[in-house]
């Protein structure tokens, strides 16, 4: 999951931002659902490892307390 959102950024403008659903779909195809929270997880996981930041509203989170609706991106 980790290597689908580093790819799927990777393969977009240094400014933009991923859903943890593209990554979801990217691995999982039509069951992509049932991977939502492994997504959540692995960008959790890369925050850690500081490659990726996430975002809601345009703002950097905290990835252990954000709830709803999360973007994925680089980090700048």
């Amino acid at each position: 999951m980790e290597a689908a959102i580093l790819e799927l950024l990777a393969a977009r403008a240094a400014t933009s931002t991923i859903c943890p659903s593209e990554a979801a779909r990217a691995v999982g195809g039509g069951t992509w659902r049932n991977l939502m929270k492994p997504a959540r997880r692995a960008a959790r996981r890369l925050v850690d490892a500081g490659e990726v930041q996430i975002t809601q509203g345009g703002s950097v989170v905290d990835p252990s307390t954000a709830k709803g609706p999360i973007r994925i991106r680089k980090v700048r």
